[in-house]
């Protein structure tokens, strides 16, 4: 049996309402999906999704005497991989920078070269 739980949107912060379990803990609202996570629509399956997609004022979750922006966001449920929680803000993907080669000028190769002529 599922209750009502309302959120705030983060962008004109109209009061939504969703019917949901309360096995699913919250995450987050933001205004913009977390990268990878799979969003699932208000009136959809979201229990299988990570979250649920809110187009605020268009997809009938609005509270009595609300008026909504029409924009976008999410909630984010909070979710496991292997036993360990995920942290959405944690990069997905790490990027190995050259090192930089001072025997080409100040700049490096395709880099700035730096101010000409003093200061301004």
């Amino acid at each position: 049996m599922g209750f009502p739980v309302t959120y705030y949107c983060p962008h004109c912060e109209a009061l939504v309402e969703l019917e949901r379990e309360g096995y699913l803990d919250d995450k987050a609202v933001t205004p913009f999906p977390f990268e990878g996570w799979e969003y699932a629509a208000p009136d959809g399956a979201f229990e299988d999704a990570d979250g649920v997609r809110f187009t605020c004022g268009r997809d009938g979750t609005l509270k009595a005497d609300e008026s909504g922006c029409g924009e976008s966001f999410y909630l984010s449920f909070v979710r496991f991989v292997d036993g360990e929680e995920l942290d959405p803000r944690r990069q997905s993907k790490y990027v190995e920078l050259a090192e930089r080669d001072d025997s080409r000028g100040p700049g490096g190769p395709g880099g700035p070269d730096g101010p000409k002529g003093g200061f301004y």
